[in-house]
């Protein structure tokens, strides 16, 4: 499938950082199941998102880097939806809107910014930081309308984030290939690098390669800090190729840790960068990267400069 993804083929793809951090922690906001799919309702939010987008699409024209925009709808589906009043047909509307949102964005910066592309966001049916309970079976039918409706707005995938058990990865790829959606699949892991349900990586991807034909286009990591997973890479396992995307979280504790936390912990965004261009020596396939928890476009900025290391500007000096 990655032959039919231009967008991730570069030397360095940027993507967004924390955007529900960014909203509760930055910006003050008041977010409801910590979804940030309700701010496409209104103008005045809509034009906030717009901006967001284009602090950090700014960074990738200033890097000389593509640039993959993910639609705000990792809470858009059935349980989540249903705590802020979504049915079914106003899920089908917001998802769609969203990714046409994107579209639009993406539009604008064609010519500054290549290659460019949209995703339609996945979250777990539960907490990402729980091993969710269903089999891929209920996984598959669970996700599928949602990725229905990316596939009717246009967008050029579906990434699937914070995903914590094989099964419901497993599900949600099925449900993608029926759907002929390309699907990246990005695990969370916990401080030992295991998924929550205590899974290894490796064998979580290679699982899910196998119960699928290997259908997804790529695999990705989020929402854990580079000092969280960067050992299993030590010895150049064959899984490990499989991995083009990495969004880090800012933070080097525990998500029961950050869970806790009535502050944000914004570590340390220059470390941060020089831990992602390491882990880029030990994985050849990585080119898709940006942030997750407690990032904002500080730490993508210093991302890219890492694993960059010039600026487009520099580089026509």
């Amino acid at each position: 499938m990655t032959t039919a993804l231009p967008h991730i083929n570069g030397p360095l793809v940027l993507n967004d950082s924390g955007l529900e951090t960014t909203l509760v922690f930055h910006e003050g906001r008041d977010l409801p199941a910590f979804a940030a799919f309700p701010l496409l309702e209104n103008e005045e939010d809509r034009a906030w998102l717009d901006r967001y987008y284009n602090r950090h699409l700014e960074l990738a024209e200033l890097h000389g880097a593509g640039f993959v925009i993910d639609t705000p709808t990792w809470r858009a589906n059935p349980d989540w939806g249903a705590q802020l009043g979504y049915g079914a047909a106003e899920l089908d509307r917001i998802n769609r809107d969203a990714v046409a949102f994107c579209r639009r964005i993406a539009k604008r910066w064609k010519g500054r910014v290549g290659p460019i592309a949209v995703a339609g966001i996945i979250g777990p049916r539960g907490d990402g930081y729980l091993a969710g309970q269903a089999s891929a079976a209920e996984a598959e039918d669970y996700h599928a309308p949602q990725i229905a409706s990316f596939a009717a707005g246009g967008a050029d995938l579906a990434t699937a984030y914070t995903l914590g058990s094989v099964e419901e990865a497993v599900g949600i790829a099925r449900a993608a290939k029926a759907a002929g959606v390309a699907i990246a699949i990005s695990f969370t892991v916990e401080t030992d690098g295991r998924l929550a349900s205590g899974c290894e990586l490796g064998a979580a991807i290679t699982s899910v390669d196998s119960e699928t034909g290997g259908y997804p286009a790529y695999f990705m990591v989020n929402c854990a800090h580079p000092l969280h997973f960067a050992h299993l890479f030590s010895d150049g396992p064959r899984w490990a190729s499989r991995i083009r995307g990495v969004k880090a979280n800012a933070s080097t504790l525990s998500h029961a840790e950050l869970d806790e936390r009535q502050t944000l912990d914004e570590g340390d965004p220059e470390d941060l960068g020089q831990r992602v261009a390491g882990l880029r020596r030990m994985l050849p396939a990585l080119t898709l990267l940006g942030g997750c928890c407690g990032t904002d476009h500080r730490h993508v900025g210093e991302i890219a400069l890492a694993c960059c290391g010039h600026t487009k500007q520099a580089r026509h000096a």
